[in-house]
């Protein structure tokens, strides 16, 4: 199955079928190719494979969410634009300064010192697996980083789509609580904290982001696909010859979850589970049921052609 990375296809994936009918259908990027869970693997895939990954979705899609479950469950470093231009800035560095003096003017930074802020961390990660936040958010970015990184020896090797219908995330802002400090973000309708309005492991309070009412979402909307759409259509393109992209519909988080982490399992065996993790799914002593069929499965993936799973307790 070379195919599969040798044009760099759309894939996409759905639980069920349902009513709701987002924008991004009609963008190209909706003409995914028909893909099925067990075909991910390919000649290609190996244990040194390593994820670069981009994940797009509309304001409130559940970007967030499906990135810190990621990088809670496996060996994953999650790379926030806004955090690493701080840094800069509290450094002192050279392109600290210079975009420092841009923000005070009241302008936005140019893509190349972006770019700059970005690449400096990249470029120091060697084989490290890693889901960048934040970058690129244009055309011009998106062609700007693929560049610098083919460069380096080390493209994009996944690139994330989360489809969820706008009239589905319209309905569920009002529900949304954040923990600023770290990001976390609840969902009263789905996710909610143990403790209404208190974050699950600081017990800080929670509060509510100033833009979710209707009428900014619908701004951030025009504007997610004024300028997401035609990234995700270069990313979709032959132009990309290495990074899959990868469609995933669903209404909420719990419902994408699953879809992402096979997506991670089986095109990227090499990315290894926490330890953690491994030792909070497997023995759970409050659902000894769920660990039984836990380790069933492990067994039965070591006995055709998965990973030895003992090989992650190193």
């Amino acid at each position: 199955m070379n195919f599969l990375f040798a044009r760099a296809p759309s894939i996409r994936f759905a639980p069920t079928a349902t009513a709701h009918r987002s924008i991004s259908h009609s963008v190209s990027v909706s003409k995914a190719l028909p893909f099925y869970l067990n075909t991910l693997r390919s000649a290609e895939q190996n244990d040194g494979k390593v994820l670069r990954m981009l994940m797009f979705g509309k304001p409130g899609a559940g970007k967030g969410t499906l990135s810190a479950r990621l990088v809670k469950k496996y060996d994953i470093l999650s790379l926030s634009t806004g955090d690493l231009l701080r840094q800069h800035i509290a450094e002192r560095t050279e392109v600290g300064r210079q975009a420092e003096e841009i923000v005070a003017q009241g302008s936005l930074l140019p893509d190349d010192v972006m770019l700059k802020v970005v690449a400096s961390k990249l470029e120091s990660l060697n084989n490290r697996h890693w889901i960048l936040d934040g970058f690129p958010r244009t055309l011009g970015q998106g062609k700007l980083l693929d560049a610098h990184l083919q460069n380096q020896n080390a493209p994009l090797s996944l690139v994330v789509n989360l489809d969820v219908a706008d009239n589905v995330i319209l309905s569920r802002i009002s529900d949304r609580w954040v923990h600023l400090p770290s990001g976390r973000v609840y969902n009263m309708s789905y996710n909610r904290p143990k403790v209404d309005g208190f974050d699950d492991e600081t017990g800080e309070p929670l509060t509510r982001r100033p833009d979710d009412n209707p009428e900014i979402f619908s701004r951030r909307l025009k504007q997610f696909y004024d300028s997401t759409s035609p990234l995700l259509a270069y990313y979709a393109s032959p132009v990309n010859k290495l990074a899959r992209l990868i469609t995933l519909q669903g209404e909420t988080s719990d419902e994408i979850w699953p879809q992402l982490d096979a997506v991670v399992r089986r095109s990227f065996p090499g990315v290894r589970e926490r330890i953690s993790s491994i030792s909070q799914r497997r023995y759970s002593l409050s659902d000894p049921f769920a660990m039984e069929q836990e380790k069933r499965a492990i067994m039965r993936g070591a006995a055709s052609d998965g990973p030895n799973p003992s090989k992650f307790l190193n």
